[in-house]
């Protein structure tokens, strides 16, 4: 099989992957990345699972012709058929950040000490965030990456507990790990018009007080961030 080149989300998450690892990829799609690490010789083995059959199939099949044989493929939701002696890395990316999170509350083993975890939510990252402190894990470090036009957040965690964040920075990240540079306020400034838009229309209906006061001191911490970014 002809080499295909990752796309910048993929290959921002194949540079943060341990040399030598135990791979799971979960929602592998096409197994671009345990294919191109293992093509790369940057890790030993990798189960690459997927919910629906179709992508797994098409994945199968690029293993095949890569003639590459360290993927072991499971049809499942999540972890649910991954063992835990098979992975300590775990990607999982390119799902909502709601869903990364229930993932990994379902299958508790992958929070255990010893375990990297790179996550990439395509939305709701606030969700994913509030479930790092009930999960038991710490932010090791956090990156941006433009893929397609839209700009994601990329985390690697690994067991460990973390000081409460700033109610804006379960929208984009702790401040403090965000690099500056051109996608970071462009990224601030997206959080910022989804949250005004929530704000206003909880405004509007005069309902849910308390989330709307959550919801306003997250818009301030984030406008407060790209102030100090002009």
């Amino acid at each position: 099989m002809e080499e295909k080149r990752l796309p910048p989300r993929l290959a921002a998450i194949a540079d943060w992957v341990p040399n030598g690892a135990k791979l799971t990829d979960v929602g592998t799609d096409h197994a671009l990345l345990p294919l191109w690490l293992l093509k790369k010789e940057r890790i030993t083995s990798a189960v690459a699972t997927d919910i629906n059959a179709l992508p797994l199939k098409r994945a199968q099949a690029n293993a095949r012709d890569a003639q590459e044989e360290r993927i072991r493929f499971a049809l499942c939701d999540g972890l649910a058929a991954v063992l835990p002696e098979e992975a300590d890395t775990i990607v999982i990316a390119g799902l909502g950040g709601e869903n990364i999170a229930d993932i990994l509350r379902r299958s508790p083993w992958a929070c255990r000490e010893g375990m990297t975890l790179i996550l990439q939510p395509m939305s709701r990252t606030e969700m994913l965030c509030q479930a790092f402190f009930e999960l038991g894990l710490l932010l090791q470090r956090e990156r941006l990456v433009e893929d397609a036009g839209r700009v994601y957040p990329i985390f690697q965690l690994c067991c460990g507990k973390m000081e409460q964040w700033k109610s804006g920075e379960y929208y984009t990240g702790p401040f403090a790990l965000l690099e500056e540079g051109p996608l970071l306020k462009r990224f601030l400034s997206e959080q910022q018009r989804r949250l005004q838009s929530a704000v206003d229309g909880l405004t509007l209906s005069n309902r849910e007080p308390d989330r709307l006061t959550v919801l306003q001191e997250a818009l301030y911490n984030i406008e407060m961030r790209i102030g100090e970014l002009q």
